[in-house]
């Protein structure tokens, strides 16, 4: 597996300066479920493993079976190999294809998750960079992150945060003493 690296984002995110972008599939502390990905690798090695030994055990009791039947000159002994030799080896045979293709479907499986994740992480980066884009001006200035007081208000805002998205007096905040940063849009 290959690592990502993972961008930054703009001073302007919602999530707050320099917050990193969240990757599919990530532990967080904000009590997102991580994707199960620990037990389909075990899953895909105990079938492998599992297949690896009865399909050759398979073949072994087969030929085990035939030789058997083959040195005895009485009939019900040679029915007692068949049975046991033949039957058993050839259900252990099929059973071992079987966790064989078993493992190969895990892998399928494993490869097609890995791939949902880098999907995930380059559409999260895509919509990073379009929203940033999106929210350029015309002279390459980030309109939303313009620091505003709403009205006679002393918190400073985000121009796009949430709070005062419905708000006409908005007005550019100054260096001013006294003004409290937003806890929503973190300007």
């Amino acid at each position: 597996m290959t690592a990502i690296p993972t961008p930054e984002r703009a001073s302007g995110s919602r999530l707050g300066a320099g917050a990193p972008l969240p990757r599919a599939g990530e532990r967080s502390s904000n009590g997102v479920a991580p994707l199960k990905g620990a037990q389909s690798a075990l899953l895909q090695v105990v079938l492998f493993w599992a297949g690896a030994i009865l399909l050759p055990l398979g073949l072994v009791v087969i030929v085990l079976g035939w030789y058997g039947a083959a040195n005895t000159a009485y009939q019900y002994d040679q029915l007692s190999y068949l049975v046991s030799g033949g039957l058993l080896g050839l259900g252990l045979t099929f059973a071992g294809g079987f966790l064989y293709f078993g493992a190969w479907l895990a892998r399928i499986a494993e490869d097609g998750r890995e791939s949902s994740k880098r999907l995930a992480d380059t559409l999260l980066v895509l919509a990073d960079i379009t929203s940033r884009s999106a929210a350029l001006g015309e002279q390459g200035v980030d309109a939303g992150a313009l620091r505003v007081v709403a009205g006679d208000n002393q918190t400073v805002h985000r121009r796009d945060c949430a709070l005062i998205a419905h708000r006409q007096d908005l007005h550019p905040a100054g260096e001013g003493l006294g003004l409290v940063e937003c806890r929503v849009c973190r300007p």
